[in-house]
């Protein structure tokens, strides 16, 4: 005889639960390594939450803690965000793809908007005016500084909050325009992305032609970088990128690679 097949009742989340969850996020790069980034610090703050949606689910459990090991690198501030809407699609045990979709997505443009509001303009200027009252021996520099800073850590309650209420309120709207957010959150990415690109990976040629006994043509300055600037960062970039998704190469032996070939080049004096 055939068992009945019973559909397992939906966790009941409460605001203390997320809130707990977003005091968790705090984790995020606790466990780091190159391979997966923040993923351990991820699964760790998402883990009491899933085992409590999956407590009667062994299988499904294991399927949240898989999609939640998935490589992930994102703004610590806001994360709790990312981690409320997944929870929120995680306890109306939505498609397992259009789970892994949405963070996958998010993730990038998060830690884009993050940088670009936390770490390169409200944090620097703070710094810069509580530096000025430092520098005077006015106690009010350190003081406002670690408030601020104070009060940009406890909005990821808030930030969490938003992010479980968004997913609750919109799971439909999100199922049916997943495809559309999906794309327009991997445009955003790859746009952020590539600036990073141009603002963190250099590489300077310091290798020269000599045209006479006067004159030389410097690879760099005379032809990168009035030719084809940031050309090379983004040449390597895409090798980086084809080996990892074509050829399947570990991650650690490209970080190897990288560090064997800028050893050898510098000690060649090409670069």
């Amino acid at each position: 005889m055939a068992s009945e097949h019973t559909t397992t009742p939906e966790a009941e989340i409460t605001k203390g639960d997320i809130t707990k969850l977003a005091f968790r996020s705090s984790m995020l790069q606790a466990g780091f390594n190159y391979e997966r980034m923040q993923s351990v610090g991820f699964t760790t703050a998402m883990q009491p939450l899933l085992k409590k949606i999956y407590r009667d689910d062994p299988e499904g459990l294991k399927a949240a803690n898989k999609d939640s090991l998935e490589f992930i690198n994102t703004h610590p501030n806001l994360v709790g965000f990312l981690m409320g809407l997944l929870i929120s699609l995680e306890q109306k045990k939505e498609d397992r793809a259009l789970i892994k979709g949405l963070k996958v997505a998010l993730f990038g443009p998060i830690a884009g908007i993050g940088d670009a509001i936390f770490w390169f303009t409200l944090l620097p200027i703070i710094a810069g005016v509580c530096a000025s009252f430092a520098i005077q021996g006015n106690v009010l520099g350190p003081l406002i500084f670690f408030l601020v800073y104070l009060a940009v850590f406890f909005m990821r309650v808030g930030w969490t909050h938003m992010g479980y209420s968004l997913g609750v309120k919109a799971i439909d709207k999100i199922k049916d325009g997943s495809t559309m957010i999906a794309k327009s959150a991997t445009i955003l990415g790859v746009t952020v992305i590539g600036g990073l690109i141009a603002s963190y990976v250099h590489i300077n040629v310091i290798a020269s032609f000599a045209i006479d006994a006067t004159h030389s043509v410097g690879l760099q300055k005379d032809f990168f970088d009035k030719v084809f600037p940031n050309l090379l960062p983004m040449g390597y970039v895409m090798l980086m990128f084809y080996l990892l998704k074509k050829k399947q190469v570990h991650p650690v032996m490209l970080i190897l690679i990288t560090f064997v070939l800028s050893i050898a080049l510098s000690w060649l004096g090409i670069l």
